[in-house]
């Protein structure tokens, strides 16, 4: 799935479960591996990292489509400037908010990248709270229903277990 804009995009696909055998356990055997390609003006990086449960997963198209719907709310930072992902997980690596939207049918949709995912710059960095590091992208909304599908048809192979 690429959600990108003229000056910045994010990659994401899931590359397969972290465990390749099922262990019987029904949370374990279901995490993904999602590897991330960044680019933005501050500069690249990528990571892999078992980073959603595949249950997790599938939220992520069900919430671009509601960004492309309009049913998605604004996420305003908090009274100290401190930023809430609308959509977030069990592992606080990538996560998702909705930055603005216009009377065009344009949104700009927050990536949030954490821990793993975080820019190498930020390695080591104690400042580097959760979710802070955002990756804007502004896309219409047909871009971001072309995503949630393209989205979906990466998750084909790996159904939950």
């Amino acid at each position: 799935m690429l959600l990108n804009d003229l000056s910045s995009s994010v990659d994401l696909r899931p590359v397969r479960y972290q465990f390749g055998t099922v262990r019987g356990d029904s949370y374990d055997d279901n995490w993904l591996v999602i590897d991330g390609t960044v680019m933005t003006p501050e500069g690249s990086w990528s990571f892999a990292d078992p980073c959603l449960l595949t249950d997790e997963a599938r939220q992520v198209s069900a919430w671009l489509r509601a960004v492309a719907t309009g049913t998605v709310d604004v996420t305003e930072p908090d009274s100290e400037g401190e930023l809430s992902p609308d959509d977030w997980f069990i592992e606080p690596v990538v996560a998702f908010s909705l930055a603005h939207r216009s009377e065009g049918g344009t949104a700009a949709i927050r990536v949030h990248l954490s821990l793993e995912a975080a820019p190498p710059w930020q390695e080591g960095n104690d400042e580097a709270d959760i979710y802070q590091y955002v990756v804007e992208v502004r896309m219409d909304d047909a871009a971001l229903l072309h995503a949630a599908d393209q989205w979906d048809l990466s998750l084909a192979s790996f159904p939950p277990r």
